[in-house]
Order: structure tokens, then C-alpha cells, then sequence
């Protein structure tokens, strides 16, 4: 059980199938991967598992674990544990002692439960990692937009303009995690302010898009007061509807909508090849907004953490 030695070792990390093996040479490149985050065990040159962890553009610190695999071909009743060692192993060389690991998430097919083959692979990685420490923390529903999927016309109904600057978003994003129903806003609120929340999601996410803050919308009411905002953007791999919120106070009048269609045109009359959004299995307002604007569910990610 080592790590890799370099891009060298890719084609042996990659024996395993996986949806991101595209990604990796780029994220090595680009640095958002580091051969000592990517870890395998192998007997002779058999690749039995491997793990990896992922960094945002420009840090230093491993972000997320996101490849997690074993051999689901290897019939030995062990393999389970061949993954908890890994692991086990590959943590203690790249999480700091006493700090708490990076999160888990792992892409699954979007009907995973009803798939026999499907469902032994992920609840296979899930009890790997139960032994080390994580627990489910959320399940979440990936989306995807593709071009000729009708966007509907403006209704008139709101507003749209560019957002000011940094403050007036940063003030908005905290005032709609009231109320949320987002697992991680829910869980940022236990540990701090809302205003605490909304910066650290800022700087986690909406500050490393590689596209223009123009493209942000604050969406109004004809007098000009704020109802919600949504953040179109790019990010290192895919255009994205990356936040979509409605204010507390005009919830329910069906304005996520009207938000989410103003955000898919703007990334859409750049040419884009697909829209991604993700939202929670539980967030069901938002989940059935997606699905009204032609949002297809093509995936859904499992995100453990530990404690």
C-alpha cells in the first residue's frame, strides 16, 4: 500500500473504472492532485484499491476525497477489508494528525438501490469507510441541463440585474439559510453565524469560479426589492447553476422558477454543451424545480464524513 509515484502511474491508478478517470492527468496538471494524495494497494501488479483526495485550483491542503475503489471483480471475501486498510493507511499519510478528514463523496447511478450489481458496490465502499469512522452525512441528486431542452421566456414577474459587489451577495446568502433545508448549511449553522456560513461558502466555492461574476443575477421584485439571486458560473469542469436561493419572505410563490430559468439562459446563450446543478435528495422544493425547468437527475453522490 503506497502512493503513486507520479503521472507516471496513472495507467495503473486508472485500472479501476470510474467517472472522473478522465479528470485526473488535467487535475494533476493543474495541481488540484498531488501524487502523495493518491494512494493504492496492490498484490504483484494486481491493483486491488486505490483512494484519492482533490484540492481547489491554488491550495495546498487535500479538499475532498473523491476517489474511493475496490476491485469489484476480486471474488476473495476480503476485499472489504483490503479497503479499510488502505484507507487507514493512505489517511495517515495525508491527513495531519488530530485534523478531521476531508469529506467523502462518491458519484452513483441515480436508481443504485434497485440495481443488485450497483447496490453491493456502493454499500461495499460505504461499510469500508463505517470502519474507519465516516457516516452517511447526505445524499444528493447531480443534474443535468442539454442544449434544445426548452427554457421558459421570462414571466415578467421579476427583475434581473449583476450583482453590486461582494457584500450585497454575501448578505443575501446568509439571509436565505434561514430556513434552508441544504444539509451542509444546516450543519455550518451548528458551528457558526450565518454570516460565518455565507463567507465560508463564498470562499469554498463561488470565489474559485473561473467565469465572470457578471453572469450573477440578483433577481427583484418591478420596485426593486431582492427576492433571490443565482450564481451561473463555470467551474473547473463543467458550466453550473452554482447557488440558487429565494429570500424567506417570498417563498412558495413559486419565484425558483422564474431564478433558476434566468441563470439557464445566461449560461446557455454562451454555447455551453451541458448545464450541471446539485441539490439534496431531501431538498424536495428545489429538487422538483430542477425537474420542471428539464433538469435530467443523471447521477447521485454519496457524502460521508467523520465526525
Amino acid at each position: 500500500m503506497r502512493p503513486i509515484t507520479g503521472r507516471d502511474e496513472l495507467e495503473l491508478f486508472s485500472r479501476l473504472p470510474y467517472v472522473l478517470n478522465e479528470e485526473l492527468a488535467d487535475d494533476l496538471a493543474a495541481g488540484r492532485r498531488r501524487p502523495q494524495w493518491m494512494w493504492v494497494a496492490l498484490r504483484g501488479n494486481r491493483l486491488l484499491a486505490r483512494a484519492a483526495w482533490w484540492c481547489r485550483t491554488g491550495d495546498d491542503t487535500p479538499f475532498f476525497l473523491d476517489v474511493f475503489d475496490i476491485d469489484d471483480n476480486d471474488p476473495a471475501p476480503d476485499r472489504v477489508d483490503i479497503g479499510v486498510r488502505l484507507l487507514r493507511t493512505a489517511m495517515a499519510g495525508v491527513v495531519p494528525a488530530g485534523a478531521r478528514p476531508p469529506e467523502y463523496g462518491r458519484c452513483v447511478p441515480p436508481g443504485w438501490r434497485d440495481d443488485g450489481v450497483a447496490r453491493r458496490v456502493v454499500e461495499d465502499r460505504m461499510a469500508a469507510l463505517e470502519r474507519t469512522g465516516a457516516r452517511l452525512f447526505v445524499e444528493r441528486l447531480r443534474l443535468e441541463w442539454r442544449p434544445g431542452t426548452p427554457i421558459p421566456e421570462p414571466s415578467g414577474r421579476l427583475r434581473f440585474r449583476p450583482v453590486r459587489d461582494t457584500e450585497e451577495i454575501l448578505l443575501l446568502m446568509a439571509q436565505v439559510l434561514d430556513g434552508t433545508l441544504d444539509a451542509h448549511s444546516k450543519d455550518d449553522l451548528t458551528r457558526m453565524s450565518a454570516r460565518e456560513a455565507a463567507v465560508r461558502h463564498y470562499e469554498d466555492e463561488l470565489a474559485h469560479y473561473r467565469s465572470p461574476r457578471d453572469w450573477w443575477r440578483i433577481a427583484t421584485l418591478p420596485d426593486g426589492e431582492p427576492v433571490g439571486f443565482v450564481t451561473p458560473a463555470r467551474n473547473d469542469y463543467n458550466p453550473v447553476i452554482g447557488y440558487l436561493a429565494v429570500v424567506p419572505a417570498h417563498r412558495g410563490n413559486g419565484y425558483i422558477d422564474d431564478i433558476l430559468a434566468e441563470g439557464s439562459r445566461i449560461l446557455a446563450a454562451q454555447g455551453v454543451p451541458r448545464i450541471r446543478a446539485a441539490t439534496d435528495l431531501g431538498n424536495v422544493p428545489m429538487a422538483n424545480a430542477f425537474q420542471r425547468a428539464g433538469y435530467v437527475n443523471f447521477e447521485r453522490s454519496i457524502n460521508m464524513t467523520w465526525e
